[in-house]
C-alpha cells in the first residue's frame, strides 16, 4: 500500500465501526439498546472499502445490518448513538432504532428490516436519477440471503433492461441467518446469478479492504459512464451471531476461529506497518480517535430525550386523513 492517505483512512473507517459495534454489544447486555441488534463485526471492509468509491451525492440503500454503512457515510456517530437507545435526537427521531437508521441530507435511504426489501428501492432511486439525468449511482447492499428472494431477481431483471445506475453489492457472509448458502442455493456462485441478467460483475475477497475498493471503484466507474447496473459480490464472513438474540447453533466455532484469523482489521494493519506506509503511532492514533468519539456518542445518547408520549400519532397517516 503506498496511498498514505487512502490507506489511514480506511483504517480509521474499520476501526470506528468496530469500536462502535463492540461498544453496541456491551450496551446491549446492560439493557442500555433493546429490541433487535445485528452487528458488522468481521465485515468492515466491505463497508469501508466500497463506501469511499461513493462521491456524496451517490445514494446508498442497505438492510438491517447497516451500522457501519450509516456511520461511514457520515451520520454521526451521536445520532447513530442516539437513535439506538431510542432517544428523539437519533437519525430517525428515536423511531428507527438499530434497523431503521436514516438521514436524506446524506442520501443515505435506510435500513431495511425486509430481506430485499431495499433492492426495489434502490432501483426506484437509481430510475429518477436516470430520468432527472444525473449522473448519480445508487449502491443497494444486501446479504446472500437476499438472493432468494424474488425481489432481487425483479430488481436485477428492472435495472439491466432500463440501464439504471444502480451498483448492487452483495455482502456474502455465507449465512442467511441461520442457514448455510449450500443449503438454501444450487448455485452458490452469487455474481453467476446477476449475470444471468446480463449485468457485468465481479466476485472479490471481502476480507480485504483493497480489494474491496478496487472492485467497487470499478463498479462505480462502470455505473457512472454507462448508466447500467453493475454486481459486485464481497465474500466475506460475520464474526459475531445473526443477532444478539441468536445462539448461533449452526455454525462450529472452529469455522468462526478460521475466518478470524483472517480479520481485515488485523490484516490491513499489518500490511501497512509491514511495507512502511503506516506507523504504530499512526495506529494508536486512530485507536484514541476511535474511543473518544464513541464517548462522546454514549454521552450524547445518555444525555439524550424520550420523546413526549402526546407525539405517539405524529407523522401516522389514517384513512380518513388521507382523503
Amino acid at each position: 500500500m503506498t496511498d498514505t492517505k487512502l490507506a489511514h483512512e480506511l483504517l480509521s473507517d474499520m476501526i470506528r465501526v468496530r469500536r462502535m459495534e463492540e461498544k453496541c454489544a456491551e450496551l446491549y447486555s446492560a439493557a442500555k439498546i433493546r429490541g433487535f441488534l445485528h452487528l458488522y463485526v468481521g465485515e468492515e471492509a466491505v463497508a469501508a472499502g466500497s463506501l469511499r468509491a461513493l462521491a456524496d451525492d451517490d445514494a446508498v440503500v442497505a438492510t438491517y445490518r447497516e451500522h457501519a454503512h450509516a456511520l461511514l457515510r457520515g451520520i454521526p456517530m451521536t445520532s447513530i448513538m442516539a437513535e439506538m437507545f431510542g432517544k428523539q435526537e437519533g437519525c430517525s427521531r428515536g423511531r428507527g432504532g438499530s434497523m431503521h437508521l436514516f438521514d436524506g441530507s446524506k442520501r443515505f435511504y435506510g435500513g431495511n428490516a425486509i430481506v430485499a426489501g431495499g433492492l426495489p428501492l434502490a432501483v426506484g432511486i437509481a430510475m429518477a436519477d436516470a430520468m432527472l439525468q444525473q449522473k448519480r449511482v445508487t449502491a443497494c447492499y444486501f446479504g446472500d440471503g437476499a438472493v432468494a428472494e424474488g425481489a432481487f431477481h425483479e430488481s436485477l431483471n428492472m435495472a439491466a433492461l432500463w440501464n439504471l445506475p444502480v451498483l448492487f453489492c452483495c455482502e456474502n457472509n455465507l449465512y442467511a441467518m441461520g442457514t448455510a448458502l449450500d443449503r438454501a442455493q444450487s448455485q452458490t456462485d452469487l455474481a453467476a446469478k446477476a449475470a444471468a441478467y446480463r449485468v457485468p460483475t465481479l466476485a472479490v475477497d471481502g476480507m480485504d479492504v483493497e480489494a474491496c475498493h478496487t472492485a467497487a471503484q470499478e463498479g462505480v466507474d462502470h455505473v457512472r459512464d454507462t448508466g447500467g447496473p453493475f454486481f459486485i459480490e464481497f465474500r466475506t464472513y460475520r464474526f459475531r451471531a445473526h443477532s444478539m438474540f441468536d445462539p448461533e447453533l449452526y455454525r462450529d466455532k472452529g469455522e468462526v476461529e478460521r475466518w478470524r484469523e483472517r480479520d481485515p482489521i488485523q490484516a490491513f494493519t499489518e500490511k501497512c506497518l509491514g511495507d512502511g506506509t503506516l506507523s504504530e503511532a499512526d495506529v494508536r492514533e486512530l485507536e484514541d480517535a476511535a474511543a473518544t468519539e464513541i464517548a462522546d456518542a454514549v454521552a450524547y445518547a445518555e444525555a439524550g430525550t424520550w420523546e413526549d408520549v402526546a407525539d405517539l400519532e405524529r407523522d401516522v397517516l389514517t384513512p380518513e386523513a388521507a382523503r
